[in-house]
């Protein structure tokens, strides 16, 4: 069970749920001995850090991945000019810095 550090606490989250849904939420938090409160904010997290990792997450159809393979196993050569261009390019994002 992680530890609770209510140092950092700081901000405040609300929600009205239905008296089904806290009961049901009050039963976990009781059976992994938390507060209500650690259990939603642990169970929240948790939500969150999933839904953002699948967010970013890169999915193709089979056609997909096929088109992806193929670009990147039969790469055409980079024309002089983009690589000029890309070279110039850091040379002036190095200035400004």
């Amino acid at each position: 069970m992680p530890t609770k550090d209510t140092s950092t606490r700081t901000s405040r989250l609300e929600a009205r749920v239905a008296p089904e849904t806290l009961a049901l939420v009050k039963r976990a938090a009781e059976i992994q001995g938390r507060s209500v409160s650690d259990f939603v904010v642990a169970a929240a997290q948790e939500a969150a850090k999933r839904a953002i990792e699948d967010a970013q997450m890169i999915r193709f159809s089979l056609e997909g991945q096929e088109a992806f393979f193929e670009a990147i196993t039969n790469m055409r050569p980079v024309p002089d000019g983009f690589r000029k261009a890309v070279r110039r390019h850091r040379e002036l994002i190095r200035d400004v810095r």
